[in-house]
């Protein structure tokens, strides 16, 4: 008869496949729809190949994922009651001044928080999911993200670098389809994203309250261009 291992077999954290479900660029949240702003740019000639593209996503990384989405998603982590997340809930929709980026969060939000509710069940995402569904709160992924890996318990700065990564990837499987680029010159573009999503968490980190919802203006009027752009292959 073969031995039986009395030594302990190393597994994988509870939270890792979870998170790897819920960071999964093709989980069904529309983010195949949206460009965030990226069309605009492409219409003017401002991205047109792999280089400009890496560019772009690499300001969008360091300023408007950084200050808005990742904060937000570290302070739902931090919550300690329910209107504390909807505090951040308020504080993004607030921040998101361009109708379709914000309408972007709302959808994007809801289906995160249905997909959430199913793979990492709790009282706090479940309290979340009523204030959107009751008007209280208008629902973002971000926040959702943060709320469910709080109760999956994943470390903070993993959950950041996964949400950010699989937003960089997202957009990068649009602009494969929208410059277009190759599939290989994408793999480049997620590879040089790396040291930015860990700049970019070591900074989110570190953010104090007065920091939220920083932007740049140029990408904050391309978004706002977007909705009156007359051919787009992008919601936002």
């Amino acid at each position: 008869m073969p031995n039986t291992p009395t030594e302990r077999v190393n597994e994988p954290p509870s939270y890792l496949l979870p998170l790897l479900q819920l960071s999964d660029s093709a989980l069904p949240t529309g983010g195949f729809s949206h460009s965030f702003g990226m069309e605009t740019f492409l219409e003017r000639g401002l991205i047109d190949g792999e280089a400009s593209f890496a560019s772009w996503l690499s300001q969008f990384v360091g300023i408007q994922l950084t200050y808005s989405d990742g904060f937000a998603l570290r302070l739902a982590f931090e919550a300690s009651s329910a209107e504390d997340i909807a505090r951040v809930d308020r504080m993004i929709a607030a921040a998101a001044l361009p109708r379709e980026v914000r309408e972007a969060g709302t959808k994007m939000g809801a289906r995160m928080l249905a997909i959430a509710g199913t793979v990492a069940p709790g009282a706090r995402l479940a309290g979340y999911a009523a204030d959107v569904g009751s008007g209280r709160c208008a629902g973002h992924p971000a926040v959702a993200f943060g709320v469910a890996g709080r109760q999956l318990g994943v470390p903070l700065e993993e959950l950041l670098a996964s949400y950010l990564f699989t937003a960089v990837t997202s957009l990068t499987q649009n602009a494969i389809r929208a410059i277009p680029i190759g599939q290989d010159a994408g793999q480049r573009v997620l590879l040089g994203t790396h040291p930015k999503i860990m700049d970019a968490v070591r900074r989110i980190q570190a953010l104090e309250a007065d920091d939220f919802g920083i932007t740049a203006p140029g990408l904050e009027i391309a978004q706002m261009r977007h909705e009156r752009q007359r051919v787009r292959m992008f919601m936002s």
